[in-house]
């Protein structure tokens, strides 16, 4: 039985180590703040103090964690990093959301230490980290892949190896991409029928079943119309990913106009004191725009 080390149990992190261990795998746990490794280890989990510890008692380890230097952080720590941690046959799967370039670069440093690297984020949000219904983009080398798999397919129901290292993040970017901009649409479409003078719950209704059907219009719009703004995924870092998006259109010369709109929205959040709430509070920025709430 493979052995799995996870770090950062944050609003995702949390459950997919949870299932992960419900999964039957051995699992090993850490994490800055020590009342989720309590939580998970009264639960069967083994606790660990440092990245290094981890790495030292996992056949695989894997990363949920903020941003790109968070994980740089943690991988390559000499001291108490994973890397010092590490022997042969190690495998380093990262479930955050990074540059495709800082995962290309710790794939890289990894390799010279003899260790396979998976960037590995996924999408979903904490409904789907509970349910273990994540999907999940993968870059990096297909033979860790297939070793790494029995124990992905117990944190998601779909697993796609889209190339190699970087090419996951590349994918989530792209993910980020299409989510702010259903969320940005949704906000506008539901304000836009409230002053129009028409029920917007209706409005939904309507057309969910037709050419406008998504996961967005399927999912946030019954949260909202209860009032609930609380996180599935924060807004904060919808705007973090966002950043992430930016700069790699920056690196490759892509035009993305409709992305840098999108993103001021997100932008306009944090600084109207909306960072913690759920990316579709978004909705709460187009509603001060319009001078309505949709549940007005």
């Amino acid at each position: 039985m493979l052995r799995v080390g996870y770090i950062g149990l944050g609003l995702m992190g949390k459950s997919i180590a949870r299932n992960i261990l419900k999964a039957g795998f051995p699992v090993v746990v850490h994490n800055r703040s020590r009342a989720a490794v309590d939580e998970l280890a009264a639960e069967g989990a083994a606790a660990a103090n440092s990245p290094r510890e981890v790495a030292e008692q996992a056949d695989i380890v894997f990363t949920n964690l903020p941003d790109s230097p968070d994980v740089e952080k943690v991988v390559l720590a000499e001291e108490n990093g994973i890397v010092a941690g590490a022997h042969e046959g190690l495998i380093f799967v990262d479930n955050s959301t990074i540059k495709p370039a800082s995962a290309r670069m710790i794939a890289a440093k990894l390799r010279e230490k003899g260790i396979s690297a998976l960037d590995a984020p996924v999408s979903g949000g904490d409904v789907g980290a509970k349910n273990g219904t994540l999907t999940i983009m993968v870059g990096g080398e297909a033979g860790a892949l297939e070793k790494v798999m029995p124990v992905l397919l117990a944190m998601g129901k779909s697993v796609t190896h889209v190339g190699e290292a970087g090419a996951g993040q590349v994918a989530k970017a792209a993910n980020q991409i299409m989510v702010a901009a259903q969320m940005v649409a949704m906000g506008e479409l539901l304000v836009f029928s409230k002053k129009a003078g028409v029920d917007p719950r209706k409005v939904v209704e309507a057309i969910k079943g037709g050419a406008a059907q998504c996961w967005t219009l399927d999912v946030k719009p019954p949260r909202l119309f209860d009032g609930n703004r609380n996180p599935g995924f924060k807004a904060h870092m919808q705007l973090k990913d966002m950043g992430i998006v930016l700069d790699t259109a920056k690196e490759y010369d892509i035009p993305i106009s409709a992305a840098e709109e999108h993103t001021k929205f997100f932008r306009m959040m944090i600084e109207q004191g909306m960072g913690e709430l759920d990316n579709s509070a978004v909705v709460g920025v187009i509603e001060k725009l319009a001078g309505v709430g949709i549940l007005d």
